[in-house]
Order: C-alpha cells, then sequence, then structure tokens
C-alpha cells in the first residue's frame, strides 16, 4: 500500500515537472514571438493577406535649355489579372475571351497567363482611357473578379528625332536604356506606389475587403544645355550635307559654348526616332546599303540579337561620342597652341613646306612644293605638314606629348552619355617615337573622339582653360525648385591668353585667307581649322574624313563648332571644301538666333546690296532648286508637304528673273497652292539698310533700297498683309544731326 501511494506520488511529480517544464517552454516560446519575431511575422501575415499591385511613378521631363519639352510622360492604363482569382471565379473562359476582343489579343496568350500561379500578371500596358473605361464596364456586366484596370505612363517625345542620341529612350518599364534618360535614371525614375488588396489564404480576393493605395512619387525634371533652337539649326544644315556629299559612315556636328563648356547642340546622323527606337531603318541617308544587305524590312522586329547590332551599330551610335577618328589637320591647332605658348614659334617665324625626313619616312606637304618660303602663320593658313612637324621636333618629345595630355587627349570627357569612347595612340615598346610625334603634330595615326577636340578648341578659344563639356544644367521637383545645379568646371588651364590671343588671329587667318574659306561668314569673324584624314579605305576606296573645327566670333567667341563627315563621296572630300561650308552656315544661323550683332567691313556692306536676278525653279527637283538658289546667294522658304529631295517645286515667288538682293528669300511652293502664302508687313521706321533687310527676310520678305542712312517710309504700311516672297520698297535717309546748345 505504501509502496502504490510512493509509485502515484512519483508520477504525480512528474507529471507536474514535465508540466511546468511545458508551460515555462510554452510561456517563453510566446514570449520570443510576441516580443522578438513579432514584427516580422506581423508582416508577414501582412503580406499574405495583402496583395500589391504597382502603380508606376510618372517619370520626370526632359527639358531643353529654355524649359522646351523634350520628352514627357503621359497618363495611360495597364490591365493586370490575379491568375488564383480568375480560376476561382469560374469564369475563366469569359475573362479570355472577353479581354481578347477587347484588347486586340490573343485569347491563347490570356489563357496561358490565367493559368500561372503567380500573384499578378500584365495582360496588356500602354492602353489608352477610353480602353480601360471599356474593360470597366465590362467587368462590371458580366461580374467579373480578378481583372484590373490601373494607372500607367508612357514615355513620349514630341520633337520625334531631334537630339535622339542625347536624349535616348526608356523600355516598357519606363527605365532608361540610352543617353539622357540611362544618364539622369535615378533622378528621372520617381518612387513607385501600390494599391493593397486583401486575400484569403488561397490568394483571393476577400469579398468587400478593404484596398489601401500608397501613391507613387514623381521623378524629377532634367533641364540640359541643349538648345532646341540650336539643336534643330544643326540638325537640318548637317542633314542637307549627309545627302549632297553621299555620306554613307555617318556624320556629326558639336556646338559648344567655350566660356563655360556647355554644350548647346549635339547631332549625329543617321539618327532614329525615339517613339520607335526599335523600328527598321532600312534606306536611312547615311548609312551604307551593304550594311541593310542581309536584312528584309518586310521580316523586321527589331528583337533578335542582330537586329539590335544594326541599330547600336547605326541609328543608335552617337558618333560625337561612340566614335573615334583620326582628326587630321583641324588637329594642327593644338600643335600650334604647345608651339607658341612653349615660344618655338611664332606668327612671323619663317618656315617652308619642303619635305622633311622621320625614321625613313618621308613626310610631304598636300600640295608640294606648292607654298615654299612662309610665315608660321602662312604655314596654317596653308595647312603645310612639314612645318607642324618641325614645330613638333622642336617641342621634343615629352614637352609636345605633356600638352596633348594637357588637352585632355588621353582622358575622355564624362559627359555622362553610356559608350563615351576614348582615344587610342598607338605607343611602341619603350614609348612614344619621333615618327609618332611626327605624324601625330598633324593629326595621322591616333584616333580621339569629336568631343575630346571640341574641348580641346574651347581652351585655345577662350583664354586657355579646358573646360569639363556639360549637358545637364539642373535637376529641378515638379514645382519648379532646384534640387541640384551643375556648374561649369575648369578642369585646368593649358595655354595663356596671349596665346589664345595670338592663336585666335592665326586661325581667323585660316577663314580669310587660307583653306577654310568657305566657312567665312559676312559680318561674323570665323576662325577654324579645316580636315581630311585618312581611314582604314583610303586606299582601296580612296574614302576620307573631313571636318573642320572653329569658333566665332574671333575676338570674342561665343560658339565652338565642329563638323565631322565619315565617308564622303570620294569625288569631293575635302574638309575645306565639303565640311567648312556646313560650318560656315551653322554658325551664321546661330549666332543670328543667340542676337550676336554683324559687324560688316565697308566691303562686306556694298556686297550685300548687290542684286540678282532670281532663277527658274519651278518644276525643278528641291535639290535642283537649292542648288540654283546658292549659286545666286538666295535663301529660300518651303511652303506646302513634300520636303523630300526629289520633290518637284510646284510655284514659286518671286517669278523668274525678278531683281533682288543677295540674301533675300526665294518661296517655294512643293503643293499647287490654292492661294499664296502670306505674311503682316513689319515696321521698318528708324532701321538701317542691313537691320531692315534682316527683318523682312525672318518673315520671308524682302528688301528694296532707295537711298541711305535708316527708314523714313515704306511702299506697304505696317500691318498689310501680302504675299510672302514680295519686295517692300523703303526710302533711307541720312538723318542730320541737330545742333546742340552751346552755353
Amino acid at each position: 500500500m505504501v509502496r502504490t501511494n510512493l509509485s502515484i506520488k512519483r508520477r504525480l511529480l512528474f507529471l507536474l515537472v514535465t508540466f511546468t517544464v511545458l508551460v515555462v517552454a510554452l510561456t517563453g516560446r510566446v514570449g520570443w514571438i510576441q516580443f522578438v519575431e513579432g514584427k516580422e511575422l506581423q508582416k508577414e501575415a501582412y503580406i499574405q493577406q495583402n496583395r500589391g499591385r504597382e502603380i508606376r511613378a510618372k517619370r520626370g521631363t526632359i527639358l531643353d535649355a529654355n524649359g522646351k519639352t523634350l520628352a514627357m510622360s503621359e497618363s495611360v492604363q495597364m490591365v493586370t489579372i490575379s491568375p488564383k482569382v480568375v480560376r476561382g471565379s469560374k469564369k475563366a473562359g469569359t475573362v479570355a475571351k472577353g479581354l481578347a476582343g477587347i484588347l486586340g489579343i490573343k485569347e491563347e496568350d490570356v489563357w496561358k497567363k490565367i493559368q500561372k500561379s503567380t500573384g499578378y500578371e500584365y495582360i496588356k500596358r500602354k492602353i489608352d482611357k477610353k480602353t480601360g473605361d471599356e474593360i470597366i464596364k465590362w467587368k462590371v456586366k458580366e461580374g467579373i473578379t480578378g481583372v484590373y484596370v490601373d494607372e500607367d505612363t508612357r514615355r513620349v517625345y514630341p520633337k520625334r528625332n531631334l537630339a535622339s542620341h542625347v536624349i535616348g529612350f526608356t523600355n516598357i518599364d519606363n527605365e532608361g536604356l540610352y543617353g539622357v534618360e540611362r544618364m539622369m535614371e535615378q533622378f528621372l525614375k520617381g518612387v513607385p506606389g501600390k494599391v493593397m488588396s486583401e486575400v484569403d489564404v488561397g490568394g483571393r480576393d476577400i469579398p468587400f475587403g478593404q484596398e489601401k493605395r500608397i501613391e507613387p512619387i514623381d521623378g524629377y525634371n532634367v533641364v540640359l544645355t541643349i538648345d532646341e533652337n540650336i539643336q534643330y539649326i544643326v540638325d537640318k544644315h548637317l542633314e542637307q550635307a549627309v545627302y549632297d556629299n553621299k555620306v554613307i559612315r555617318g556624320a556629326t556636328v558639336i556646338v559648344m559654348d567655350p566660356r563655360n563648356g556647355e554644350i548647346l547642340a549635339m547631332v549625329s546622323k543617321p539618327d532614329y526616332d525615339p517613339n520607335n527606337p526599335f523600328a527598321c531603318p532600312a534606306g536611312v541617308p547615311g548609312i551604307d546599303p551593304k550594311v541593310w544587305a542581309d536584312i528584309d524590312p518586310k521580316t523586321w522586329k527589331g528583337t533578335t540579337t542582330k537586329e539590335v547590332n544594326k541599330l547600336s551599330s547605326t541609328v543608335w551610335r552617337n558618333k560625337a561620342i561612340n566614335d573615334t577618328y583620326m582628326p587630321g589637320s583641324t588637329f594642327k591647332a593644338v600643335t600650334s597652341a604647345a608651339g607658341l605658348e612653349e615660344g618655338v614659334i611664332t606668327p612671323n617665324s619663317p618656315v617652308n613646306d619642303f619635305t622633311v625626313t622621320v625614321d625613313g619616312w618621308s613626310i610631304n606637304c598636300w600640295k608640294p612644293n606648292a607654298h615654299g618660303n612662309q610665315t608660321f602663320a602662312e604655314g596654317v593658313y596653308h595647312s603645310c605638314n612639314p612645318v607642324f612637324v618641325r614645330v613638333a621636333q622642336d617641342l621634343g618629345i615629352d614637352r609636345f606629348y605633356k600638352y596633348l595630355s594637357a588637352f585632355g587627349m588621353f582622358e575622355k570627357t564624362d559627359l555622362g552619355l553610356n559608350g563615351e569612347m576614348n582615344s587610342i595612340f598607338q605607343k611602341q615598346a619603350g614609348g612614344f617615337k619621333e615618327i609618332d610625334m611626327a605624324t601625330a603634330s598633324f593629326g595621322q595615326q591616333f584616333n580621339i573622339t569629336p568631343v575630346q577636340l571640341i574641348r580641346a578648341y574651347g581652351a585655345i578659344a577662350n583664354g586657355g582653360k579646358l573646360m569639363k563639356p556639360m549637358l545637364v544644367k539642373e535637376v529641378r521637383d515638379s514645382n519648379g525648385n532646384i534640387i541640384k545645379r551643375f556648374e561649369p568646371e575648369v578642369i585646368r588651364t593649358v595655354i595663356s591668353k596671349k596665346t589664345s590671343d595670338t592663336l585666335r588671329e592665326i586661325l581667323e587667318g585660316v577663314v580669310s585667307k587660307g583653306t577654310g574659306k568657305n566657312a567665312y561668314v559676312k559680318g561674323y569673324r570665323v576662325a577654324g581649322k579645316t580636315g581630311t584624314s585618312t581611314t582604314n579605305e583610303t586606299k582601296s576606296e580612296r574614302r576620307y574624313i573631313a571636318s573642320f573645327s572653329s569658333f566665332a566670333p574671333a575676338d570674342n567667341p561665343r560658339i565652338c563648332v565642329l563638323v565631322v563627315l565619315d565617308h564622303p563621296d570620294p569625288a569631293s572630300h575635302m574638309g575645306g571644301v565639303i565640311a567648312a561650308p556646313v560650318a560656315g552656315r551653322i554658325i551664321e544661323d546661330v549666332l543670328s538666333y543667340l542676337s550676336v550683332p554683324r559687324r560688316y567691313t565697308e566691303e562686306e556692306q556694298k556686297s550685300l546690296l548687290s542684286e540678282v536676278y532670281v532663277p527658274n525653279v519651278k518644276g525643278k527637283t528641291l535639290e535642283n532648286a537649292k542648288k540654283l538658289l546658292r549659286e545666286r546667294g538666295l535663301e529660300y522658304r518651303i511652303e506646302g508637304d513634300g520636303n523630300s529631295q526629289d520633290a518637284v517645286i510646284m510655284e514659286q515667288t518671286p517669278k523668274q528673273d525678278a531683281k533682288i538682293l543677295q540674301k533675300s528669300v526665294v518661296i517655294l511652293y512643293m503643293n499647287k497652292p490654292a492661294e499664296e502664302a502670306t505674311v503682316a508687313v513689319p515696321d521698318l521706321k528708324d532701321k538701317t539698310v542691313l537691320e531692315a533687310m534682316q527683318t523682312l527676310n525672318k518673315v520671308g520678305l524682302n528688301l528694296k533700297v532707295d537711298g541711305s542712312g535708316t527708314a523714313v517710309s515704306q511702299n506697304i504700311s505696317p500691318g498689310e498683309t501680302i504675299p510672302k516672297g514680295s519686295t517692300v520698297r523703303v526710302e533711307f535717309r541720312e538723318m542730320m544731326a541737330l545742333p546742340q546748345d552751346v552755353d
């Protein structure tokens, strides 16, 4: 009996101890869960019970320097489904058929997404509000659950191809892939929001469950240094140059403000429309037809590796930064700067164009024995290679390459755009040799990017400071508040102001007296250097790169302009012949747009008043009409559709044989006009002859001059509407100064 009671007590004690241990363990576990893991488990439970659909943030706008929109996001909608909810609703067939019909997609593709085990599936993105509203009405009518219409955004580029290489483009998720879109992704992208729906353990929406919304945060706006108007001017002239010169490897122009390094325009041809960057570019001017020999536009999708590689190597390629080239004689300005700064040469130093031999290689002038003895300045005007070889020899290898380094030839500009290349210099074992230096002195046997060269020209133009090129001015929020400002940056001083002043004057002589005459602009002092460099195809196909690097006005530079034409027609490939005129036209239009006053010499003023007869261009192609008008020194304006070079001129004003001033405007009608285009006559009172001419030309009218001095009357009253191309006769009179009272 005693033994039995003892046994019972032991059992009870064991049970009590066991129970106590279990209670303590359970209490400890509950405490651990509540105080240690509580927050994490709450989060997991919330996620399990709430499913989120992402709301896209509105991507920031990209603006030009004047606030004009270059890239923007517009509100659209997207359709998603919850596969579990759709399957559980027993209306999967209705959903597949209904969405396919409204959205214009395959029913089988919707079915595939309904069968998936994911939380959400995109059915279609970037749909318009009208289509979204149609789906919502259909949902209500059919009692559909698990189908959602949410906000989305679509990237839009209102200027289409303009500045496409600078702006870039995004993918379907609005993530920057190229250009500024990629470069400024962290500022543009914003923060997405969410719509949180309550679901049961099976992942289905809880009927009448709460839906919580976390609003997205829009991206910041980015303001570029690019000026849309200057970009357009450059684009127009470069496109014409590519066509006129049958360029097959593309072309580029950069316009930079040398005072602060701001890039005002950067154009590369061929280009693309960022609204549809994967479109087939076969047949686009500036691309060798051989490139597209194996491409069928009818089967083009733009998504295969082969097709994307074609796009990357042609229309997407920004030749200003993605390509390197031999700069040729444009580089002689850098050699000149080094020689002048070190005092091994002066503008009046005697030089000659005699052959120079280096390491067994003979180096001649491009025009052998044509210039003989001359001053160094004249050697620059005539672009004689031996002159620059001797300057480099006087400097020596160490000093010569020290200046190349100072001018930034061995470092990227860090402009920020993806894919910027660095220079390529052939360096033998043991360092640079004399023959390397000799050929480099006149821009051969090494490669740089166009943006590296224009950076160097900026230093020559601005007094000697090498500026960091800039593409972005600032970042702003939606209220216009500045979030980040990018300030001009001086990398280093490379030459003195004295050397800069001297070299600017010499380079102005290249345009007024030397190989750059075709860049001459009346009223503006242009300085620059021509370049014609070799390529891998020079010997076999006579293919070259024609270029012209310049700045203006020469005495107070506001812009640097670099023009590069890659593989033009071999029949005419010299930089001074085909690139310099392009630079001249760009300089004239850009400085005029910037309101830089012209300062005419007496000779220029007289030539402006010379009259010419209007040629007959009616019935001719636009290409031929332009050439005829240019030969007479006349401008043109196009009215109507059909700007292709093969389009035929249907009518013109003024008519054939009308006598008008040079630089006057001829209106070209591409369609037979029902009535002539008209314009209001401006008020010309108190304007000089040149001011009156410019005022009239801007609106498409011409000037007939009577007398001299300032305008006192005009035969057509201000505000009166007349056909474009008409001539306004203005009387000018020298005004006598009134006598002053004398005390």
